[in-house]
């Protein structure tokens, strides 16, 4: 098939149609109207078959978290997703693929109202390309570098969920029917917390989505905001199946290392902490608190009811070069 009918047959339409796209796909750019008294967030990320998902991963769980992942990094800032371009390598034409990929594509978007407004084809290498934009009101971006010491810090969900489903996929784990569907789903299916961010605005002073892992995506924080951590390991926010499934000190490992999370990781201070949870009430997220920011560098403490806890070699996915 040619790369335009390729187009005008899965993803022409745009899925979801937005009042403020003026010129959608079909043309050389797309064309957009801002809002007032709005902001423009923009993220792009790239994910690789063999190196971001399987090769054997479905076609639906591809497309589907290529837009999650992008929709967490707005999320992450506190914007309200409105639109995305994808950039999509294929091998070869492969009809029953597409249909999966485009349904998987066209799901998050339905539901958070985001429009594919453009982008591009070629034959190569299976890979995805999805630039996402958003709207955030000003001096609401929610930013890496604003954690201050004394800031209470929270997670998002449960974490290591989507490790320890990587793993089970990889065949590195074993785990009963309950156990594999729920952690492989959370795996192939991350939940990107866009109301939870929104939420957030005005309430965090530091945030970051989950990734790279915990401790490598903290220490992102605790850099960018020069300052240090307390983590309490034992309050890390874990469900019953990781737990079931690995035990409780692998399961705090997968925590604290394994990425692929998307969950959300902010700081509050203890003026805001009394409002958080009437504020994220409404997005049916649970929000742990497991750590607090010290004034000591960048340092990193754990502890484990107390105690000190040394910090896993591995502390998160790095790309090497």
């Amino acid at each position: 098939m040619k790369e335009f009918d390729l187009i005008g047959r899965y993803f022409a339409d745009g899925g979801h149609q937005r009042k403020d796209v003026v010129i959608g796909i079909g043309d050389d750019c797309a064309v957009t109207s801002l809002a007032p008294n709005q902001q423009l967030a923009v993220t792009t990320d790239t994910l690789l078959s063999g190196v971001h998902f399987l090769a054997d991963t479905p076609a639906r769980s591809v497309a589907y978290k290529a837009v999650a992942v992008n929709l967490s990094d707005l999320a992450a800032m506190g914007a309200e997703p409105a639109w995305i371009s994808l950039s999509l390598s294929l091998p070869e034409f492969d009809d029953a693929w597409l249909e999966e990929f485009a349904a998987g594509l066209y799901e998050l978007m339905q539901y958070y109202s985001v429009q594919l407004i453009g982008g591009d084809t070629v034959k190569g290498p299976l890979s995805l390309t999805i630039t996402a934009q958003g709207f955030i009101p000003p001096n609401n971006a929610l930013t890496r570098s604003g954690a201050k010491p004394g800031d209470w810090i929270y997670a998002t969900g449960s974490l290591g969920d989507a490790g320890a489903g990587l793993d089970i996929l990889q065949g590195k784990r074993k785990a009963d029917r309950t156990q594999r569907e729920f952690l492989v789903n959370k795996h192939l299916y991350p939940n990107p917390r866009v109301a939870a961010g929104t939420a957030l605005r005005r309430i965090a002073n530091a945030c970051i989505d989950i990734s790279d892992g915990l401790i490598s995506d903290l220490q992102h924080i605790l850099r960018a905001s020069k300052c240090g951590a307390l983590l309490h390991v034992d309050k890390l926010p874990l469900s019953e199946e990781l737990v079931s499934c690995v035990g409780q000190h692998k399961a705090i490992q997968y925590a604290l290392t394994a990425g692929d999370d998307y969950e959300l990781l902010f700081t509050v201070n203890e003026e805001h902490k009394g409002i958080l949870e009437t504020s994220l009430s409404s997005t049916n997220v649970r929000a742990t608190c497991i750590g607090q920011v010290t004034g000591q560098g960048s340092k990193l403490e754990l502890k484990l009811n107390d105690a000190p806890y040394a910090v896993p070699e591995k502390e998160g996915y790095q790309h090497e070069f």
